[in-house]
């Protein structure tokens, strides 16, 4: 059974490269940013795969990273 990689905020943050925390919600509330799959009590989460394909088309120098 293949795991299920999860994203929060902070994992976002240090992977678009340690933006602040004011710029990581203004791009997370975006229309075109993926919908998250849970809001807990720490914040909402997103799968890691739909957060890496909005920054691979969006964010296309940070692929390599």
């Amino acid at each position: 059974m293949p795991r299920l990689r999860l994203m929060g905020a902070h994992e976002i943050r240090v992977r678009l490269g340690g933006i602040s925390r004011q710029r990581i919600y203004k791009i997370t509330s975006r229309a075109d940013f993926p919908e998250p799959v849970a809001d807990l009590r720490q914040g909402k989460i997103w799968l890691t795969k739909d957060v890496e394909a909005w920054i691979r088309k969006r964010r296309p120098y940070l692929n390599d990273t």
